[in-house]
């Protein structure tokens, strides 16, 4: 089956994508972790909220990245392994934001006393 410039183009231009998307969501978590190491020596209360806020982003960049995975996936085989992967990084998402959503809760209910 020949393949046309279009199709290389458009399947050069997504690994390239993809690399850039799990490149920033390393960065991010990366950048996160120590953030939240700094905040938990120096005692900061909302130091679970500002890393469960940075690890939500991060992963949301890799799970952008496998999304894009996707495009150019030639066998079926290989759609199911991107698909688990999609499926583990959504629910990794979702307990996340649950999280921050309960840090975020706690913060306001210990404000108020």
């Amino acid at each position: 089956m020949a393949v046309t410039a279009a199709e290389q183009l458009l399947e050069h231009l997504i690994s390239w994508a993809i690399l850039l998307f799990e490149y920033v969501g390393v960065i991010v978590i990366i950048v996160a972790g120590v953030r939240g190491v700094w905040y938990y020596v120096h005692r900061d209360p909302l130091t679970r909220l500002s890393l469960a806020k940075g690890l939500s982003l991060g992963l949301e960049f890799k799970l952008g990245s496998e999304i894009l995975r996707t495009v150019i996936v030639r066998e079926f085989k290989e759609i199911g392994l991107v698909g688990a992967i999609i499926l583990l990084r959504a629910a990794l998402t979702v307990l996340i934001h649950w999280e921050i959503k309960n840090e975020e809760q706690a913060a306001v209910e210990s404000s108020k006393q």
